[in-house]
This record gives C-alpha cells, sequence and structure tokens, in this order.
C-alpha cells in the first residue's frame, strides 16, 4: 500500500511538476519551445502512470 502512494505522488508529479519547472525554465530563457514540447510527454508519462496507480489502489482495497 506504501508503494502505491508513492508511485502517485511521483505520477501528480509529472504531471504537475515537470511542466511547471519547464515554465520557468522558458520564463527565464525566453524560448517557449521548452514548455511546449515538455508538456506532452509530461502528461502521457503522468497520466498513464496515475492510471496504472489508481487501477493498483482499487485492486488492493477490494
Amino acid at each position: 500500500m506504501k508503494n502505491n502512494k508513492t508511485a502517485l505522488m511521483i505520477s501528480i508529479l509529472v504531471l504537475t511538476g515537470f511542466p511547471v519547472f519547464f515554465l520557468f525554465v522558458s520564463l527565464f530563457t525566453g524560448q517557449w519551445s521548452y514548455l511546449a514540447w515538455s508538456i506532452p510527454p509530461s502528461f502521457l508519462a503522468g497520466f498513464t502512470g496515475l492510471m496504472v496507480t489508481l487501477n493498483q489502489i482499487k485492486k488492493s482495497t477490494q
């Protein structure tokens, strides 16, 4: 159960934290392509991890 919570936190970090980090990089450098190119992979990795983790949590509570 603890591993599921860790996986959930990491998925949320990837889903939200990476785009926020690249937002600051884009603001600092002035090149918005960093932000634009970070959103799709962050969303795919974070959303996939989130769905797998939620399914595992759901299975472990049944």
